[in-house]
């Protein structure tokens, strides 16, 4: 039986995992490919520790996180409705201990053997930001290919942001970073919000080549013509609203935003 439950407050400083990055893995209705997904995030030679928020699936994939055997290192959140993507990885990020925080879809469109390159960057101090970069090929299919191609036209000329894929979704940060940021959104506009809101903290956001094997709407694929029009809003809105930081708790976690009922927490 879930049980809705109030996450604990953790004391980030102390719990901090140097070196460490936080894998975040919000799924939807993705029972087929989950096996595959956790073998490939596990066999990424980086030190990690994977979140997986369940988004309310209806298809058995929540009753398959609970039955399965999880790694030690391995958190799962249950979403007591279906949210969006961006709810998820507000809720994961209040688990996240790792020194830095790396989103990762759950559709085997993107591979997590990039995680090394990804990581590299960063931990040579040069950034705090890494995009990864698709191949400039209309392979995921042409609307989407010209969609993203416009979102990343767009940031550049609204923020200078200089990049190639403002779109793609793996996206690494800082978790000292990504914690500062007051994050509003529910679905794919996630990345647009995230894109904004570093660029207007003068965040330089650095690009390594990745692979990528697109899959299409009949094999699952999400994200509709509707993100697309609260994509180019959102980068609007965030460009010429007033701009905002997360507000200090005092040390007190506050509520969690969406309701929530853990499966598992890691060991310590």
């Amino acid at each position: 039986m879930e049980v809705a439950l109030r996450i604990p407050p953790r004391d980030n400083a102390a719990n901090e995992r140097t070196g460490c990055v936080s894998v975040i893995v919000p799924v939807y209705n993705e029972v087929a490919h989950l096996d595959e997904l956790l073998r490939a995030i596990h066999d990424s030679p980086v030190k990690k520790e994977i979140i997986i928020v369940d988004d309310g699936s209806t298809d058995g994939t929540r009753e398959k996180l609970r039955s399965i055997p999880l790694a030690s290192d391995v958190t799962v959140v249950f979403h007591e409705r279906n949210c969006g993507k961006g709810a998820a990885i507000r809720s994961a990020l209040r688990y996240a201990r790792g020194e830095y925080v790396l989103i990762q879809d759950s559709d085997l469109e993107y591979d997590p053997r990039d995680y090394a390159a990804l990581l590299q960057p960063l931990k040579e101090n040069r950034v705090n930001v890494v995009y990864g970069v698709r191949p400039d090929r209309p392979e995921r299919g042409l609307r989407f290919f010209l969609g993203a191609k416009f979102l990343t036209h767009l940031t550049n000329l609204l923020y200078g942001a200089g990049i190639h894929d403002e779109a793609t979704c793996y996206k690494v940060f800082r978790r000292s970073l990504i914690s500062q940021i007051d994050l509003r959104c529910q679905r794919f506009e996630f990345c647009p919000e995230v894109t904004a809101k570093l660029c207007r903290r003068g965040e330089k956001i650095a690009e390594v080549p990745i692979s990528y094997n697109p899959r299409s709407t009949g094999e699952g694929k999400k994200i509709r013509y509707s993100d697309g029009w609260l994509a180019i809003w959102t980068l609007l809105r965030y460009r010429f609203g007033r701009s905002s930081k997360k507000s200090a708790s005092g040390g007190a976690e506050p509520p969690a935003p969406f309701r929530v009922s853990f499966a598992r927490l890691p060991s310590e």
